[in-house]
């Protein structure tokens, strides 16, 4: 009798065993590329630059504008459950987001950045693109809480979006049920961060790791 040597079985990856995960993959929203740059803007920095000494100009005007678009973010507030709290805390007195340059704002069309904080349902989901879609470029968005993330808790409800990014491209997750205002604290900094990479380089940086 001959004796078959066992054959090893390779299980999937992990990614393809969950169907929520595969949807996520599916359905969210991707920033799309150019978004971040003005045509008339990059055709008169480039003729400049490419006059004689014009270098100087761009390169003293590019620091500038650098330091102020990361050192002047203005968020508009997008407050819809209980992590819309800890926000207002972390904009309160006690951890003063405003010595980093970002003022709450109530009119989108004067804002670059979107604070989601708290679970987005069906219904709510039209209403928020439409606010995102009226910002100006450059524009950004933060996800704030479990049920921004991933929809937490309520993931499962038939009413709940699965994480705003299936409304909205995400640049910084911040986890947390609710997430404290050191959290939220923290991922402005990594958004600062982002805005300073892109400026610098061109490129936009990766978003941070989803943990929720």
């Amino acid at each position: 009798m001959e004796i078959k040597a066992p054959i090893p079985q390779i299980p999937p990856a992990v990614w393809t065993e969950f169907k929520d995960l595969q949807e996520w993959e599916k359905l969210h929203k991707e920033r799309p590329e150019g978004d971040k740059h003005s045509a008339l803007f990059e055709t008169l920095e480039d003729g400049v630059f490419n006059f004689p000494g014009g270098f100087i100009v761009t390169t003293v005007a590019d620091a500038f504008l650098n330091w102020a678009r990361k050192s002047s973010v203005w968020p508009v507030t997008f407050g819809l459950a209980c992590c819309a709290i800890e926000m207002m805390a972390t904009f309160a007195s006690r951890f003063d987001v405003e010595r980093l340059g970002m003022v709450p704002f109530a009119s989108p069309r004067h804002s670059d950045l979107m604070i989601v904080s708290g679970t987005v349902t069906i219904k709510m989901a039209p209403m928020l693109e439409r606010i995102y879609d009226q910002m100006p470029d450059p524009k950004w968005a933060v996800s704030m809480g479990s049920c921004a993330n991933s929809g937490g808790p309520f993931r499962h409800g038939y009413h709940v979006v699965k994480g705003v990014d299936r409304v909205i491209p995400v640049d910084v997750y911040v986890p947390g049920c609710p997430p404290p205002p050191e959290s939220l604290l923290y991922g402005l900094l990594k958004l600062q961060e982002q805005i300073a990479h892109f400026r610098t380089t061109g490129q936009r940086a990766a978003p941070s790791e989803k943990t929720d």
